[in-house]
């Protein structure tokens, strides 16, 4: 007999395939991270880090969240930083729900919005994402009712990569005023497109971000939320004091000494990167969702095959298969070197 609540023993983890990624013997295109490593700059602050005798100290995050709130234009209390952005993610729907609320996560869309919905034991309401149409707008708006208290607007979405205006956006939230909007902006760097000018305006509105994708940190897990002040005090009632560690402090806040350098990646990814990948795609009418991110959903002939090829070539890239049950390669864009060696594979499948 389990000590655990019934809905949770009921439940299957969040295992994303993480085994044999070793980025010294692959390309990894497949987890949308920075395909390169980070800046000396953040390697040095680590290891000076490392050396000044703190490692047995909890941390302590001085102006971190000055420094964020600098960088992305709002004023200090729209800020909370947390454990990555998982965890911004999992406070915005325990603080908000109660177990039998519903929640709209639109999909197909990134696991953890849902592990942490039935976690809480909610009612999942998930309209469909579609190529052409996008974002299911007009089914979010007739989906919402009085036990609507979390809709998810992941901007742009994983994995289709797209994009939701900001005045729709605005008008969701306009809709439901008794529910927390979370829009998740964790690929705000390369989409350039975010709601934070609209928290007073709309105070439900809860943003999460992440310095994983970008700037080259999943491994020491940093992101925040950003929110009207009164959100973000309530916000800081769940939050533990000690959550974020002293590395993903100390290697965020060399990052930001650095933008140009790191964001740097992003201009050449999405400024050379995708549209030589997109070109080539439509060159061999190959199928792929419309992007506004870092990766490309796409929809070859023989998918398995072609993988199988990107895998003997040292390339890994996500299988993925869409609403219809139609396989797909979800692939990363990373550099411009990168990309043309993963062309030079596609093409000897695509092109034989």
């Amino acid at each position: 007999m389990s000590i655990f609540k019934k809905h949770i023993d009921a439940m299957s983890a969040y295992t994303p395939p993480l085994e044999g990624r070793d980025p010294k013997a692959y390309t990894l295109l497949d987890f949308n991270e920075r395909t390169v490593e980070v800046t000396e700059s953040v390697r040095q602050a680590l290891h000076r880090f490392i050396d000044s005798g703190r490692l047995q100290m909890y941390p302590s995050y001085g102006d971190l969240t000055r420094r964020i709130a600098e960088y992305c234009g709002v004023a200090d209390d729209k800020v909370m930083i947390t454990n990555g952005s998982d965890q911004g993610i999992e406070l915005i729907i325990r603080a908000a729900c109660n177990a039998g609320d519903e929640i709209i996560i639109p999909g197909p869309s990134f696991a953890m919005y849902s592990q942490v919905a039935k976690a809480e034991a909610l009612t999942i309401i998930e309209p469909q994402y579609t190529r052409q149409g996008g974002y299911p707008l007009q089914q979010v708006l007739e989906a919402v009712t009085d036990k609507t208290r979390v809709i998810v607007v992941s901007n742009p979405n994983n994995p289709c990569g797209t994009l939701v205006a900001p005045e729709d956006v605005v008008r969701i939230a306009k809709a439901a005023p008794q529910a927390a909007i979370l829009v998740d902006e964790c690929y705000f760097e390369y989409s350039k497109t975010s709601v934070k000018d609209h928290l007073d305006e709309c105070r439900n509105l809860l943003i999460t971000r992440t310095f994983s994708k970008t700037w080259g940190l999943p491994s020491i897990r940093l992101g925040y939320i950003l929110s009207h002040n009164d959100n973000i005090r309530a916000l800081l009632n769940v939050r533990g004091p000690y959550d974020v560690n002293q590395f993903a402090v100390v290697a965020v806040l060399a990052a930001l000494e650095d933008k140009a350098t790191s964001l740097a990646y992003v201009d050449e990814v999405m400024g050379v990167s995708k549209p030589m990948l997109e070109t080539y795609l439509q060159e061999r009418g190959v199928d792929f969702w419309p992007s506004a991110a870092n990766y490309l959903w796409t929809f070859p002939e023989q998918p398995e095959l072609l993988n199988g090829a990107l895998v003997a070539a040292h390339i890994l890239v996500r299988p993925k298969a869409d609403a219809a049950g139609r396989m797909g390669l979800r692939i990363t864009l990373g550099t411009e070197a990168q990309t043309r060696a993963l062309i030079e594979v596609l093409e000897g499948v695509l092109g034989g």
